[in-house]
């Protein structure tokens, strides 16, 4: 039989023991490595978290701020602030993808800055709504009162319609009363009678020779009118011998206005009205001998004719 000695014997042993506190030194650094992974991962889920809940919060802030600008922008507001935190959220929003040493911290500080501007803004805006209520009733009111006063210039456009009417209506009845007192007050030359005058001056009445007429006397009353102011007028003398046309000596006739037109007369007179029925003669001598025939004879005075009257010459 085969017999070991002690040296041998303690070898064993001391590999023994060098093998143990190897393998346990290697087991305790497993041990130490599987912690230290475990706690890598709970480090990063974490922080994959707190990124996407910040992601999350911004893109919700920068929603709430279009929703805002569209609502300042439809109430006529200013978006001007508005618009500056939008650029400057989404410059956070880019450094943020690009943040290799991400910390939820340094953005809660910006979030809740973005998060009290939004708070800030729906106030205004709730008190820019009141406004637009006011003004909205305002211009309402507005409205009413324009529609009040387009309807009462209606009204106003219907009477001054109505007063111009009425008033043409009236200047037209004025206008009438005046020709009526024109004609009313107008001269009247009543009982013309014509005598013819030798050169002796002798009358000669009735039918008349052409050869013992030297001039003609036309004789007429102007009866007393109480509408008739008493001044001079001028009294207009048309002979017309058996054709119509005016006997006119433009030594002594002329040319008158009667009815917008202009007709001849023989003889001008100014007359002294005296309104008492008073007897008027003029004469109107021819230098040639008259014809044989009928002759008309017509008075005019201010624009009216007052009297006729005729003759016959044998």
């Amino acid at each position: 039989m085969e017999q070991h000695s002690p040296s041998n014997s303690n070898t064993l042993k001391i590999g023994l023991v060098v093998l143990l506190g190897a393998l346990g030194l290697l087991g305790y650094l497993y041990y130490g490595s599987q912690n230290e992974n475990a706690d890598l991962q709970k480090l990063l889920t974490g922080k994959v978290d707190e990124l996407s809940t910040t992601k999350v919060k911004l893109d919700s802030i920068s929603q709430s701020l279009d929703a805002k600008i569209a609502e300042v922008t439809a109430l006529g507001g200013s978006v001007e602030e508005l618009e500056k935190i939008k650029a400057q959220l989404e410059q956070d929003k880019k450094r943020l993808k690009a943040d290799s040493n991400f910390s939820a911290k340094k953005y809660e500080g910006k979030i809740a800055e973005y998060e009290a501007f939004l708070t800030q803004k729906d106030e205004e805006i709730l008190k820019l709504k009141e406004e637009n209520g006011l003004l909205n009733s305002q211009n309402l009111s507005l409205q009413t009162e324009k529609e009040q006063v387009i309807s009462q210039n209606k009204s106003l456009s219907y009477a001054k319609d109505s007063l111009n009417s009425k008033v043409s209506e009236v200047s037209s009845q004025n206008e009438d009363l005046r020709k009526k007192v024109n004609v009313g007050s107008a001269l009247k030359a009543v009982n013309v009678q014509v005598v013819g005058l030798t050169s002796r001056g002798k009358e000669k009445e009735g039918e008349l020779k052409n050869k013992r007429i030297d001039q003609l006397r036309v004789s007429y009353i102007l009866p007393s009118n109480p509408l008739t102011e008493r001044n001079n007028k001028d009294v207009y003398l048309r002979v017309m011998d058996p054709n119509g046309a005016v006997l006119n000596d433009m030594a002594r006739g002329g040319v008158l206005n009667f009815a917008n037109q202009e007709i001849g007369y023989s003889l001008k007179q100014n007359v002294a009205y005296t309104n008492d029925d008073q007897k008027v003669d003029m004469f109107y001598k021819k230098e040639a001998a008259f014809k044989s025939g009928k002759y008309a004879i017509e008075v005019y005075s201010e624009g009216f004719k007052i009297g006729t009257g005729s003759f016959l010459v044998k």
